[in-house]
């Protein structure tokens, strides 16, 4: 029963550990942007703070968790958005959303 218990309440802090803390204020508009967009998404920064907790330092994979530093090679862009997205074994859906999912999709399907 221990047994279970602990096994439990180390799945419950994988899952929390994962959900990382999200920014969740908006962003100050530049002065005079003109309507253009002028600030890109550091895909890698994302990954930084979204992904090597899980993954490893150098996203080497870690445990249960794959390698994400050759993803590219196994995996196209939709397929790495769609992980992303939806989940996949022990990630939960929707650690990284919109515009940052998308860069980071591409940046990881880059690595080969």
């Amino acid at each position: 029963m221990k047994k279970q218990l602990m096994v439990m309440l180390f799945g419950a802090a994988l899952v929390l550990g994962a959900c990382g803390g999200e920014d969740t204020s908006e962003p100050d508009a530049p002065a005079d942007s003109g309507g253009e967009e002028t600030a890109a998404v550091d895909a890698e920064q994302v990954v930084q703070q979204n992904c090597i907790s899980c993954h490893g330092e150098n996203l080497e994979g870690a445990g249960n968790f794959p390698a994400l530093n050759d993803v590219g090679s196994r995996l196209s862009e939709e397929e790495i958005r769609s992980v992303i997205e939806n989940g996949q074994g022990a990630m939960p859906a929707g650690l990284i959303e919109g515009e940052e999912a998308d860069a980071v999709a591409k940046y990881l399907a880059e690595m080969k």
